[in-house]
């Protein structure tokens, strides 16, 4: 079996889209086998529908009792702690209508906890708008 690239995971609302984005953790219930490296592809519903919002690269995944008492939040039922290296949010969500995801057998809950491959996840990076202080970075390069 390959092993993948990374995943497609959804965040359901605005509070854990700005958590994700500010903390760098998401918290799942999602059995995989995560890896640092593994790249994560993070969509969530917005204004123009479904949409792809940012992306991170794993660190490294702790089960629940693993973590410091501030990082734990416990009205949210979940086992394992995904702790990223980096996330990056988009400037502008990319519609999933624009990309491999708006095939019928990966809409909604079929997306969420999808493994994907370098392929794939190129696909979206290519397409996304990237935040302005990576192209400044890229720029000054």
């Amino acid at each position: 079996m390959v092993e993948a690239a990374g995943y497609i995971l959804r965040i359901t609302s605005n509070f854990w889209v700005d958590h994700v984005f500010d903390m760098a953790i998401y918290y799942t219930n999602l059995h995989r086998t995560w890896r640092a490296g593994q790249m994560i592809i993070f969509t969530h519903k917005t204004e123009s529908g479904d949409s792809v919002v940012g992306y991170g690269v794993i660190e490294g995944a702790c089960q629940q009792n693993e973590l410091a008492e501030e990082e734990r939040f416990e009205p949210e039922k979940w086992e394992t702690a995904l702790v990223f290296r980096y996330v990056l949010k988009f400037e502008k969500p990319l519609s999933i209508r624009e990309t491999f995801l708006k095939e019928p057998k990966f809409r909604g809950r079929y997306a969420h906890g999808l493994s994907v491959t370098q392929e794939q996840i190129d696909s979206i990076l290519n397409r996304a708008e990237m935040p302005s202080r990576r192209k400044q970075n890229l720029q000054n390069s």
